[in-house]
Order: C-alpha cells, then sequence, then structure tokens
C-alpha cells in the first residue's frame, strides 16, 4: 500500500514539474526594441509589451484576409511593404464596399514613436484603438468582431499562437495588440541618409544631395522636423482655403473634427518624409501625384487661410527649378530599401 502511495506521490509530483516546465516554457520571449543611433527614444506609453510571439501573430494577422467580413481584404491590401507600407493609389477601392474611401492610406513605420494621435487628424490615440477603425469600418474591412473570433477560433495554428503570443484564448482585444505590437516594430532607420549622419560607408551625399538636404532643413523642418521627418503635429499646408465642407462627419475639416478647435480647421497631420519618394501619391487625399507636384505647390500655389500654417508664406516659398530638383534628390536619399525589402515585414509562409 504505501508503494502504491509512493508511486502515485512521485507521479504527481513529476506530473507536476512538467507542467510547471512547459508553462515556463511557452512565456512570450521579450522583444528588446532596439533604438537607431540617430533617433530620440520613443515616447509611447503602453500596457502591450512587446513580444517576439506577438509580433509574428501580428504579422499573420496583417496579411489575413479572415479580419475582413468577405475574407477577401487583409491590413496589407492598402498597406504594401514595397511601398513603405502604401498602395500606390490616390483613394483605394480595395474595401469590403468596393467603393473609393475618402482618404489616402498613409504609410505605416516608425509608429513607436507617435505620440500625438493617429489617422490623417488624430482620431486616434494609439495603435491598439486604431486598429478598429479599418477592421470595423463599412468601407474598408466591415468585420464583426464576434465573427473574426470565431474565424481564427476555427484555425488550430491561430489558437496556438494567441496562446503563445498572450497565454490567452482567441480576443478582439488581443488582435489589436498583435497587430500593435507588429506595426510597432516596423522601424525604417537604413536609408543613404542614415548612413552620411552616422559616417558610414555608402552614405557619401553628393553636392546636389547635400543642397537638397540645407534646403530641405530651411524650407520644411519646421514640420518635417528632426531625424523621424516629422514633428507628429498638425498643419494647414495651404491645399485648400474653404473648409466649410462637413459631409462625412467632418472629414474635409481636419484637425477640427477631433478638436472643435476653429484654429484646427485644415491642419492635417504631418507624415514623415522618410520613404517619401516610395508612398506616391501625396497629402491626406492623394491629390498630387509626384514630388514635382508637391513642390510646385509649396513653390506657388499655397491657399491663403486663417489657419494657414505662420511657417509657409502666403506667397509660397518661391522655390527655383534648380532647388526643385536638390530637394527631390535629398528626399531619394531617405529611400530605405533594407526596410521595404526586410522578409520580416512581409507576408509569411506556410500558415
Amino acid at each position: 500500500m504505501a508503494s502504491i502511495r509512493t508511486i502515485a506521490f512521485w507521479a504527481a509530483a513529476l506530473l507536476f514539474s512538467s507542467c510547471s516546465q512547459q508553462q515556463v516554457e511557452s512565456e512570450p520571449e521579450v522583444y528588446s526594441f532596439q533604438v537607431p543611433a540617430n533617433f530620440p527614444q520613443p515616447v509611447f506609453d503602453t500596457h502591450n509589451p512587446m513580444s517576439h510571439q506577438g509580433i509574428e501573430l501580428g504579422r499573420k494577422l496583417f496579411y489575413d484576409v479572415r479580419l475582413s467580413a468577405n475574407n477577401k481584404v487583409s491590413c496589407a491590401s492598402c498597406h504594401q511593404p514595397q511601398l513603405a507600407f502604401t498602395d500606390g493609389m490616390q483613394l483605394s477601392k480595395a474595401g469590403v464596399s468596393g467603393t473609393a474611401l475618402l482618404r489616402h492610406a498613409p504609410a505605416i513605420f516608425n509608429l513607436a514613436w507617435v505620440n500625438n494621435g493617429l489617422f490623417w487628424d488624430g482620431g486616434s490615440t494609439n495603435l491598439e484603438s486604431q486598429v478598429f477603425g479599418p477592421l470595423t469600418a463599412h468601407d474598408e474591412m466591415a468585420q464583426n468582431l464576434y465573427e473574426l473570433v470565431d474565424e481564427l477560433n476555427a484555425v488550430p495554428a491561430f489558437v496556438s499562437a494567441f496562446q503563445n503570443a498572450f497565454q490567452e484564448p482567441v480576443s478582439s482585444q488581443n488582435v489589436a495588440k498583435a497587430l500593435a505590437q507588429f506595426q510597432r516594430s516596423l522601424v525604417s532607420a537604413g536609408s543613404k541618409y542614415d548612413r552620411y549622419r552616422l559616417n558610414q560607408t555608402g552614405g557619401a551625399l553628393t553636392s546636389d544631395e547635400l543642397a537638397g538636404l540645407m534646403l530641405v532643413r530651411q524650407k520644411c523642418q519646421g514640420c518635417h522636423t528632426g531625424e523621424l521627418f516629422t514633428d507628429q503635429g498638425y498643419h494647414n499646408n495651404g491645399i485648400d482655403a474653404d473648409f466649410s465642407n462637413t459631409e462625412h462627419e467632418g472629414l474635409y475639416t481636419g484637425r477640427y473634427r477631433i478638436s472643435y478647435d476653429l484654429a484646427d480647421l485644415g491642419k492635417f497631420k504631418t507624415p514623415s518624409l522618410r520613404n517619401v519618394a516610395l508612398t506616391a501619391p501625396y497629402m491626406h487625399d492623394g491629390r498630387f501625384t509626384s514630388l514635382e507636384d508637391v513642390l510646385d505647390h509649396y513653390s506657388a500655389a499655397v491657399k491663403p487661410s486663417a489657419t494657414l500654417d505662420a511657417r509657409l508664406p502666403a506667397s509660397g516659398l518661391n522655390l527655383s527649378a534648380q532647388e526643385k530638383k536638390q530637394i527631390i534628390l535629398f528626399l531619394h536619399t531617405l529611400t530605405d530599401l533594407g526596410f521595404t525589402q526586410n522578409p520580416d515585414h512581409h507576408k509569411p509562409q506556410n500558415f
């Protein structure tokens, strides 16, 4: 009898030890976020610590069409890595409804430094909440969150992936957390300009590129500031003068739609100039097809209004043809092909 109790004791101890060991081994592996040498420290504050498993799950979800109501649209439908996670379209029709969206798809990178709202008007305060906008919007992915959880639970690989990343079952909250982790991991800091700043091989700028850099610092860095080439702020850059159209819940009024401050009429979020040569067309509505069009606007087509940014002369910047050429040459040095071609950012295989 004693021997039976002894065997039972050691069997239970072995089982407990095995379970404990399994639990330890399944803990998510903490992701060590590497800040580029010439970048400031990130300022985001989140209750969503990054892990390798969470990022990888987010990547799989980013490319999975199950996130849409018709199982035909993924996040990557409008955010393609080779275009710095834009889509090359003025106003996408890739959504479930097939109708053109009212705003241009923004680039997705260096979002770990975003601390002043997301979307063109700052309508979302963090990546975790931002996810639910396109996920549930009628003209975008139009997904029912309860149905999404059911669909993901039907895939054993996803059930395991959520357990590995969060030690929790599939949930819409953890879908948002995983997608946010993946997007926060997308850091672009390997351009020719970065090699120049860090005095690395391959970083020598031509005389025209250097002249363009100086012009950008003089003419553009009031808004496109620092190593991130954005102040994360909202500005009226003179592409319109009339903001009386309040259709679509005030979508055309810019930041005013969120703040209800008249001083914010016509102000939209400053995009980064990094990878700008890849992210045409330009502006919140994609109205300019080329960098030449953008510089023509800033040079001589600025439209004055009460909220026009004070750093932008109402008569424009009056750029010469040579100055425009030099600015564009410099902007091309901000292209980071190591980022756009990184296989860790692309659609995962065999999932």
